[in-house]
């Protein structure tokens, strides 16, 4: 029914300019997930609001097995992904956009503790490792890259995303840890999407949008700052990414950066 995955959050729960919009509640071994069916261009697009209507998922309680297994289901062969971001590197400048090339999630862990994984059953004849050259797709980054030119978009291209398990934000001691480790910008929700795309053979693009620096980067910004920098958040990545569906082709839906090593009758 689809071809394009879109899954957004704090501030956009839902995209505008779709043509044709229905809602659909797809069930999986892992729950249930709401998806906004539309046509973007020549494409079918599923949006999924990660945190639903009013805000009601902080990021402990996001169903992500079950929103990527919906997209999967419903015939998607690429994901885009939005968030907004707290800045890890003081050099971040606050409200331009970034287009993510590696992660930084070592727990690998959903909110609740499991592992993050869709291969969760001894024997699924499906289960393996995913062996990545990047968590991010090369090639849906390209895009984002062309269409944030186009539309006079200013967007850092590359960085490391840090994924932490939520609700609370992270200490000065976290923040320095993760700053040794190169990170650009940290968040609450994008590393099991990731993970769990890549298990699923599904390119998966992350555009972040910093509204803040971490705890203990820099002074914090007042809360009037905050609301502008989250509204501008919400009026330019759903631009960009509506754009970027726009320009995609054929192939662009290739998943380009790494597989899935089987392990059905074991090794040998």
């Amino acid at each position: 029914m689809i071809d394009i995955g879109v899954i957004t959050g704090s501030g956009i729960y839902e995209l505008p300019g779709g043509q044709g919009q229905e809602s659909r509640v797809v069930k999986s071994r892992f729950g249930e997930a709401e998806v906004a069916i539309f046509r973007v261009g020549t494409w079918n697009v599923g949006g999924i609001s990660r945190h639903g209507r009013g805000h009601y998922h902080l990021p402990h309680t996001i169903p992500h097995q079950a929103n990527l297994v919906a997209l999967e289901q419903l015939g998607a062969r690429a994901v885009l992904a939005t968030t907004v971001a707290g800045a890890v590197d003081p050099g971040i400048v606050l409200g331009r956009a970034i287009l993510f090339d590696d992660l930084f999630f070592p727990e690998n862990r959903l909110p609740n503790g499991e592992p993050c994984t869709i291969f969760t059953e001894p024997g699924d004849p499906e289960r393996g490792h995913f062996i990545g050259d990047e968590p991010f797709s090369p090639g849906l980054r390209r895009k984002m890259e062309l269409a944030a030119r186009e539309l006079g978009v200013e967007v850092a291209v590359g960085g490391v995303y840090a994924h932490t398990n939520g609700p609370r934000f992270e200490t000065r001691a976290e923040i320095k840890a993760l700053n040794a480790a190169g990170v650009a910008a940290v968040s609450q929700t994008c590393g099991p999407e990731a993970v769990l795309a890549g298990e699923l053979e599904l390119p998966y693009g992350l555009v972040g949008f910093p509204v803040n620096y971490a705890t203990g980067v820099a002074k914090p910004e007042s809360k009037e700052e905050l609301d502008r920098l989250l509204a501008l958040s919400a009026r330019v990545l759903p631009r960009l990414v509506l754009r970027t569906i726009e320009t995609l082709e054929e192939r662009d839906l290739g998943f380009d950066h790494g597989y899935v090593y089987r392990m059905q009758g074991g090794v040998g």
